[in-house]
């Protein structure tokens, strides 16, 4: 490219009405309009968006970015067509008339910017199609989800730099707010991004004021109405449980302050509504689990109060990061001690798969290889999935789950191949007769052998891909496209669900001897990274130096400064955190009892092993996919030791077996 940085400037004003770029921003457009890939680290609210915005309007082909969360694209997507952008994404919420008038407008150059999760990749339709147009840049949002070492670390993310080769992007812009040192050479490695093209702006946030308070467990409701009283504006509490959430917004509400809770487990459309009256100034606190915030663009947050310890330094950066965007100051205070400590570890712990459970994922995988031909153990084959399934199978919950597969993938044991609906069911909103009356004789044949061999309940038909096939030989991917023109046409209402993996495995590579231990210590490793993190956040939190100055070193920030002046520290007052009652691990035999209760209930009813960790896993309180439908809730000893460090449940517990 040869336009120089004035030109940048005209075409800024004159496509976003800014005057100038923000600090950064124009090194990192000036790195991607070079050819050059580009990683920018900017503190939350300063920009990054804008980067990749500016220059795709640049560029001759496509820019697909990859985002991790529907509100973030549905937000960005807002703001560039109020530029009069053509953008659009390819998510859940869309229809399949929309999806297709998406790929349409894609297919014709009419559209800049293509937003989608990293998820979406796994769709073969998707893949498909990608492949077929020509893509300029690739963005990836939140980009430290790549790294292992980071706090966010999602496994599906691994697979973006394979991903860029095959569709042959000619280069990548990777952005995020959180990095540190590890972190940001790990996205660049990568991503084979040199160290010149790499821009960092400063982290500090003048305007916040940053407060660790030690508080007792008791104090905390009166402290979180203090703290409301001195402040003016909306804000957010941060909790870790969702029935926290739920039972703070309630106090609040009784003492009335305009108050409601946010978290996963409450309807999407409560989420949305809670959302948007946050957003329109309708509602002054939201009691949020981490749930809320990323899709949040609302510059005049006053504070964020930390009602429980963040899950790590990275989480309350973030946090904190979404207050006082509009420049003006904002109050940031975390009410600390230890108690919480707990609950955050123990889900660390409960993550980690037990042994049996990667051994029941690798038989699961060698049972299809027997089926398939068991005297060519070394060949490849095909598996086929459903995560829910296996999870239950393997008593792995879902997101380490994926980290495991993902990490057999990069042991070159897997390769996915494709993704299908095992089952697909419609019902007829015209009537059958008048379908058929539309097509010819041969096009009216095939759709008469799948309507009638459909297994027929009530008003909903279960395809049956089988029997059709038996009478009217056909490929299963010519029955989908029929059933999908009838959907989109509304003749017919289709709806399909089991998404099934199917994967290409290496028989020589699964049959190592070494690969569950391999895997097993994998794990064993993010354990140990997890709670060290754990214990870095507690040290933060406690350190005589300045809050502000700390979290810049943290992150990698060149320009260190000494002190702020407007923290906790800086005021003289360092914190020091203890558990608001002593805690104790109750007796041998009481653990014991508790034990024989767990194993007498699963009697007859679970025939896996017992391990170590579902013994933990049931006294500290945490699902276990396996067990999920055996009322684990009601049997004496369930959640007994959700108080105690689940390291020590783990000694106690080996200690009477």
């Amino acid at each position: 490219m040869t336009t120089n940085p004035k030109d940048y400037r005209q075409q800024l004003k004159q496509l976003f009405g800014f005057d100038d770029f923000r600090q950064g921003q124009e090194q990192v457009v000036r790195h991607l309009l070079e050819g050059h890939s580009s990683l920018a680290i900017f503190p939350t609210g300063s920009g990054k968006s804008l980067c990749y915005q500016f220059v795709a309007t640049q560029l001759p082909n496509l820019t697909l970015v990859v985002s991790p969360l529907l509100a973030l694209m549905k937000d960005q997507l807002a703001f560039l067509h109020s530029k009069g952008i053509a953008a659009a994404s390819i998510d859940s919420s869309l229809t399949e008339q929309e999806r297709q008038q998406v790929v349409k407008q894609i297919k014709q150059g009419q559209c800049k910017i293509l937003m989608v999760s990293v998820e979406r990749f796994k769709n073969e339709r998707f893949r498909q199609f990608i492949q077929s147009i020509p893509i300029s840049l690739l963005v990836v949002d939140e980009a430290h989800c790549i790294s292992e070492w980071g706090h966010n670390f999602r496994p599906d993310y691994l697979k973006l730099p394979s991903y860029q080769q095959s569709l042959n992007i000619p280069r990548t812009l990777l952005l995020t707010a959180t990095a540190t040192a590890k972190v940001k050479q790990d996205m660049a490695k990568r991503f084979a991004i040199a160290q010149s093209h790499i821009v960092q702006t400063g982290f500090y946030r003048n305007n916040l004021n940053l407060d660790v308070l030690p508080v007792t467990e008791s104090q905390k409701h009166q402290q979180v109405l203090r703290f409301l009283q001195e402040q003016s504006g909306a804000g957010i509490i941060y909790v870790t449980l969702q029935q926290s959430a739920e039972q703070l917004a309630e106090f609040l509400k009784q003492q009335g302050i305009n108050a409601r809770a946010y978290h996963a487990g409450l309807d999407s459309d409560v989420r949305a509504a809670t959302q948007h009256a946050f957003m329109q100034n309708s509602l002054d606190v939201v009691v949020a689990t981490i749930a809320f915030g990323m899709g949040i663009d609302k510059s005049d947050i006053r504070f964020v109060l930390h009602f429980d310890l963040p899950k790590s330094i990275e989480n309350y950066s973030q946090e904190i990061g979404r207050a006082g965007r509009d420049g003006q100051w904002a109050n940031c205070r975390v009410l600390a001690n230890l108690d919480g400590l707990m609950t955050v570890e123990n889900f660390v712990y409960a993550d980690t798969p037990d042994l049996v459970g990667i051994e029941a994922v690798i038989n699961n995988i060698k049972s299809y290889q027997n089926n398939q031909n068991p005297s060519l153990a070394s060949q490849s084959f095909q598996w086929e999935t459903q995560l829910n399934t296996l999870s239950v199978l393997s008593n792995i919950r879902q997101l380490p789950l994926k980290t495991l597969l993902v990490q057999l993938e990069l042991m070159k044991v897997l390769e996915p191949s494709y993704s299908y609906f095992a089952e697909f069911k419609y019902r007829f909103i015209t009537p059958e007769a008048e379908i058929l009356n539309l097509f010819n004789q041969q096009r009216r044949d095939f759709l008469k052998a799948v309507f009638t061999h459909s297994d027929m309940k009530k008003v909903w038909a279960k395809v049956n891909f089988d029997k059709i096939s038996s009478v009217y030989p056909s490929e299963r991917s010519r029955v989908i496209s029929a059933l999908e023109y009838l959907h989109e046409q509304n003749h017919i209402q289709l709806e399909s669900r089991l998404l099934t993996d199917v994967w290409q495995v290496n028989g020589e590579n699964l049959n190592r001897t070494d690969l569950a231990k391999h895997l097993s210590e994998y794990f064993a490793q993010n354990e140990q990274k997890e709670i060290l993190r754990i214990q870095h956040l507690i040290e933060f939190f406690e350190s005589p130096r300045c809050l502000n100055a700390n979290l810049a070193e943290h992150f990698d920030d060149p320009q260190v400064l000494e002190s702020c002046g407007h923290c906790s520290v800086c005021a003289g007052k360092v914190a020091k955190l203890h558990y608001s009652a002593a805690v104790t691990l109750p007796e041998p035999d009481k653990i014991q009892m508790w034990v024989n209760n767990f194993r007498n209930h699963l009697a007859g009813k679970y025939t896996g092993e017992f391990t170590l960790g579902m013994y933990c896993r049931f006294l500290t309180g945490m699902a276990m996919p396996a067990l999920s439908r055996l009322k684990l809730r009601q049997v004496d000893g369930y959640a007994e030791c959700a108080m105690n460090r689940y390291a020590d449940v783990q000694q106690a517990v080996k200690n009477i077996l």
